[in-house]
């Protein structure tokens, strides 16, 4: 991948930024080092490595869903700072 004038130019205007000229120059080698080391790590034979899906062996465990200590609707609202009836009160967010 080549990094030049026109990549930096989009990334800049993809983030946004203004960055200047120094800050630029600064980028471009910093983006440089960073594909370059890519590159090494492209070089390392990994033939006969398995890919790692998962972090462990167990996959799945799961708890069975009980339901417990449930709340009466006056205690769930006991704190709300409004309710309606059996329900929360909440300022309208969509017109």
């Amino acid at each position: 991948m080549e990094i030049d004038d026109h990549l930096i130019h989009k990334l800049e205007t993809l983030s946004k930024l203004k960055l200047s000229i120094s800050e630029k120059d600064k980028l471009k080698v910093d983006l440089e080092n960073m594909v370059s080391m890519f590159g090494k790590i492209a070089e390392v034979d990994t033939n006969g490595v398995v890919p790692l899906r998962h972090m462990t062996d167990t996959i799945n465990i799961m708890r069975d869903d009980i339901a417990q200590n449930q709340l009466s609707h006056e205690e769930a609202l006991k704190n709300a700072p409004k309710a309606i009836g059996r329900y929360f009160a909440v300022p309208k967010v969509i017109e």
